[in-house]
């Protein structure tokens, strides 16, 4: 497990450096979900790759820009499922964006993540690991290296409501939900971007991001395996909770590597009224 953390660290330093000085503009091609790609996208994608392939105690590693995973060790211990540079469509106009990665053990299923990690790239560089705790670290552009910075704990009750998804295809129920939160006195706190927007309301101590089933996606946009289950992992072992409007997330399976669904993650007062929302809604 140090031999990949120490990976992503050395991942995370060349992304860092390739945000700062490579083309931001699109490529004539989609990824494997569906999403266009910048450049950025292609260039993140082969930097994690670079690393990943020389750690020995890793299987494989599943990319959010493939659709097939790569083979790196028949003997390892470790399923990587990664997203290189979430939220890259900002880039251009300078907001935060972000690299995720999920640790599994015995194949891809919440049941089965063991670790997760992701790095913000914003103003400073920032990595939270999230194995028994949740730490943070910051690049120190001095020597190069990480410096451990605090552990991360949600409060009871947060201040900071990130809701996604279009507002107009919201169903009903989840839409006078978020307005009654707004009502309580939460302040809007909204990037467009997961990375970002989950890492202020951890580093604030608590609120809600909900990314929820809407009209037009009735799944859910965020996917499971790249984004969904590595913020659930590291959401839980902060003392919050992490759901898909009835259940745990990380109880939920994956058909397919690039399965999508429902999200919302907060601390416990803000899950618990998602959950009573949405079951009086089911009945």
């Amino acid at each position: 497990m140090t031999e990949i953390i120490n990976s992503i660290k050395n991942i995370a330093i060349e992304i860092s450096e390739a945000i700062k000085t490579k083309d931001t503009g699109k490529v004539d091609s989609q990824n494997a979900s569906g999403d266009i790609q910048v450049k950025l996208d292609v260039i993140s994608d082969e930097i994690v790759e670079k690393h990943l392939m020389n750690v020995s105690s890793i299987i494989e590693i599943i990319s959010e820009e493939k659709s097939e995973p790569v083979i790196i060790n028949n003997y390892g211990e470790y399923y990587i499922a990664y997203d290189p540079l979430d939220g890259s469509s900002l880039i251009d106009v300078d907001l935060s964006v972000g690299s995720i990665f999920g640790i599994y053990k015995g194949g891809y299923s919440g049941e089965n993540i063991v670790a997760a990690v992701y790095v913000v790239y914003g103003p400073r560089v920032e990595m939270v690991v999230a194995r028994n705790t949740v730490e943070l670290f910051r690049l120190n552009e001095k020597t190069g290296d990480f410096d451990f910075v605090k552990e991360l704990r949600l409060n009871e009750k947060g201040k900071i409501l990130a809701p996604g998804g279009t507002q107009k295809e919201w169903y009903p129920f989840h839409k006078e939900m978020i307005d009654n939160l707004f009502k309580e006195g939460y302040r809007l706190r909204y990037s467009g971007g997961m990375v970002p927007d989950l890492h202020q309301i951890l580093l604030k101590g608590g609120g809600l991001f909900a990314y929820p089933a809407t009209n037009d996606k009735p799944k859910g946009k965020l996917r499971k395996l790249f984004e969904v289950f590595p913020f659930a992992y590291v959401y839980n072992k902060a003392g919050g909770l992490a759901v898909d409007g009835f259940k745990s997330l990380l109880e939920l399976d994956s058909q397919n590597y690039h399965d999508t669904t429902p999200c919302f993650f907060g601390s416990n007062y803000e899950i618990t009224k998602v959950l009573q929302t949405y079951e009086r809604a089911k009945q």
